[in-house]
């Protein structure tokens, strides 16, 4: 089954502009969320899903220049690039990514993908996080580990039948909101970790993902969620740096 990661990606947050070419380590953002997802075996490919306005050519000409692919379509209907997308590439499953996980583990990827493979009944798998796996009862992975994976047959249909704004903003929530049509699957953490931050939404979000990377000091493939975990241990105060936000739903 070809199976490709779309990283939804766009320069105009409003919280923080700029943010997923902003530099962590000596490198972009972006950058970083790509070599994690290349670290996935059983991913194919990975593609940055941008959209057309002017203001993210600058992420259309990164990838050029790293020689990632590119797909470019809707601002605001998130839901048709990605349908469009699904047509200029083929896949018969994908993996969604939100350009702000810069932590994205590639174990947890794989984790997500072997779920969904041992469940033939189920079009759509997540890992638990956030706000929804805390409302759903779930053992939560850091916030900022986030992705989901569905196939190509559950996104064309969620493109034909959404109507709200918010399914199509979100590409996702037709298919999660019917779970006794596409059959949905969460994958837990081994305890609860919903109180750790690591999205990029604030300045200070940032600032907690440069310091991890400073104290890692490590290729950025070669470090998982435990890792940096370990770090948080040790220096417990850096988890300050971002606490104000840490009860704040983001919209990534």
């Amino acid at each position: 089954m070809l199976t490709i990661a779309f990283v939804q990606a766009r320069m105009g947050s409003t919280r923080l502009p700029g943010k997923v070419l902003a530099p962590i380590a000596g490198r972009p953002l972006l950058m970083h969320i790509v070599e994690r997802l290349r670290a996935v075996s059983a991913l194919d490919e990975t593609v940055v899903v941008t959209s057309e306005v002017a203001c993210d050519d600058a992420i259309a000409e990164f990838c050029d220049a790293q020689q990632i692919r590119c797909y470019r379509g809707s601002e605001h209907d998130v839901l048709d690039r990605f349908q469009q997308a699904t047509k200029e590439f083929s896949p018969q499953r994908i993996v969604r990514i939100t350009a702000d996980c810069p932590l994205v583990d590639p174990a947890v990827v794989e984790a997500l993908l072997n779920l969904a493979a041992a469940s033939p009944d189920a079009a759509y798998a997540s890992v638990a996080t956030g706000t929804i796996g805390a409302q759903a009862g779930y053992r939560r992975y850091p916030d900022g580990l986030d992705a989901e994976t569905f196939t190509a047959t559950a996104l064309a249909a969620a493109w034909r039948e959404a109507a709200d704004p918010y399914e199509r903003e979100h590409v996702t929530p037709f298919i999660w909101r019917r779970p006794e049509r596409f059959g949905v699957v969460v994958l837990e953490a081994d305890r609860d970790f919903g109180d750790e931050r690591w999205t990029i939404d604030y300045p200070a979000d940032l600032e907690l993902v440069r310091a991890i990377h400073e104290r890692l000091d490590t290729p950025t493939m070669s470090f998982g969620f435990r890792d940096v975990l370990a770090v948080l241990e040790r220096e417990p105060t850096l988890r300050t740096l971002n606490t104000v936000h840490r009860t704040i739903d983001t919209d990534h």
